[in-house]
């Protein structure tokens, strides 16, 4: 059922995602390609922000912020796994694979990369701070707008 809270926790999430996407670009080589890295960063933002984060939100202050802390977490790891995934199947159309299997497993590793280069301080603020920010937001949406 759609709430303000939801509306308020995915755009809240969205906006996250779309900094910090910003934060991790200059993490890359020079002249990479990131296509429309921030958009599905976004999109992900938003519907994570909308079943996760808005849909728990209600439950009090201290509960926000640990909804928002999951929130961010689960937004990384699908990043991670969507941003893997389609770097696979980029170089699956150069022949850069010898069988699926390979292909398949080099989602795990080119994820295990991406998320090393996150390990940067800059990029663990914004997502820690927007989530928790990200969380009270949602409460106290959620609280105003029963």
């Amino acid at each position: 059922m759609p709430t303000a809270a939801r509306l308020v926790a995915a755009i809240c999430l969205a906006a996250v995602a779309w900094f910090a996407s910003e934060a991790v670009k200059p993490l890359f080589p020079e002249g990479t390609d990131f296509g429309s890295f921030n958009m599905v960063n976004v999109v992900l933002g938003l519907l994570v922000g909308w079943f996760i984060l808005g849909s728990r939100s209600g439950r009090g202050y201290a509960s926000g912020i640990s909804n928002g802390f999951t929130s961010v977490i689960a937004l990384t790891f699908w990043a991670l796994v969507v941003q893997a995934t389609n770097e696979m199947v980029d170089r699956s159309f150069r022949r850069f694979y010898d069988s699926p299997f390979e292909a398949v497993g080099a989602i795990f590793e080119i994820g295990l990369e991406y998320g090393q280069k996150m390990l940067d301080p800059t990029v663990i603020a914004i997502l820690l701070v927007g989530g928790i920010l990200a969380g009270i937001v949602a409460e106290i949406a959620g609280q105003r707008w029963k």
